[in-house]
């Protein structure tokens, strides 16, 4: 659900400080932990980094970015991979033969 326009956007007060304590060419991370604040004009060109939980993820604001939120920019889940066949290793060789899977048995009483 979106935030009502009366309120207007939420931004983080002292992240702002910060942005707007800095200049714009400087390269410094700004640390922040508040993923439910609104990325906003003043905010663009300046690295941040977003805790996810576990550490901070760089985030490099550009224009696109504007009106959305710090968290959508740093993913809390890391995917790994499903599981399934390996892929061949030579790009000539045919991809191994599928395995079979024992039928489940039936549903009943016991």
């Amino acid at each position: 659900m979106s935030r009502s326009l009366k309120k207007g956007p939420y931004v983080d007060a002292t992240l702002m400080k910060k942005v707007l304590k800095l200049k714009a060419g400087d390269k410094t991370i700004i640390k922040t932990w508040s993923r439910a604040c609104s990325v906003t004009p003043e905010m663009v060109g300046f690295t941040l980094g977003v805790h996810n939980g576990k550490d901070f993820i760089q985030v490099r604001v550009v224009e696109n970015m504007v009106g959305h939120k710090l968290g959508e920019f740093s993913p809390t889940r890391k995917f790994v991979r499903h599981g399934g066949q390996v892929a061949a290793t030579k790009p000539g060789a045919a991809a191994p033969a599928a395995q079979t899977v024992p039928a489940a048995k039936p549903a009943g009483k016991k």
